[in-house]
């Protein structure tokens, strides 16, 4: 199986989390470190950042290949987002991160897209 980490429109509850049907949730993850989060209108982007205190909040799901390929095409890998794998408390999963510029993109402080 693989995992996933999930900041958007696909947690529980938001507009795409239907791609996640089937899918086990292992459970929800925050990050301190290492991100950003910005809002792009109809759906959130993280990118990776160096600063200390930025909080990143989400969930971590196991799924099957053909779900992955799914999330692929959603986040239009690897145009508008890459992947990586980043540790959680549920072992290493796969993180979207955008790839295109946020200069005057809003920032969500909270690092919370579900409670902006």
């Amino acid at each position: 199986m693989i995992r996933v980490f999930v900041y958007g429109t696909l947690r529980a509850g938001e507009s795409n989390h239907h791609f996640l049907r089937g899918a086990a949730l292992l459970g929800s993850t925050r990050f301190t470190s290492g991100f950003r989060l910005y809002d792009l209108g109809p759906y959130p982007a993280a990118v990776k950042c160096r600063e200390i205190k930025r909080a990143l909040i989400g969930e971590v799901y196991e799924i099957d290949k053909e779900t992955f390929s799914a999330l692929d095409e959603l986040e239009e890998y690897p145009q508008e987002y890459t992947r990586e794998l980043i540790d959680t408390d549920y072992g290493q999963a796969w993180i979207y991160l955008y790839r295109l510029s946020v200069m005057r993109l809003p920032e969500i402080p909270n690092g919370d897209w579900c409670q902006k």
